[in-house]
């Protein structure tokens, strides 16, 4: 992936909407889980995995 920046005043800013509503429901999906991988990296500096969950049952 090439990285791009291109400077624009700020009254010459685009629209994110637009942006994302150009994509497919699967890259939003794609781009969404990107940035949870990296918040859960920063935050916890771990993986997101699943909580385990232990129940206590009467015999």
């Amino acid at each position: 992936m090439e990285k791009v920046i291109k400077k624009a005043h700020l009254h010459e800013r685009k629209n994110d909407r637009q942006f994302w509503l150009k994509k497919s429901y699967l890259e939003r999906l794609a781009a969404l889980e990107n940035i949870r991988k990296e918040y859960h990296q920063w935050q916890y500096n771990a993986e997101p995995r699943f909580q385990r969950i232990y129940t206590i049952s009467q015999r």
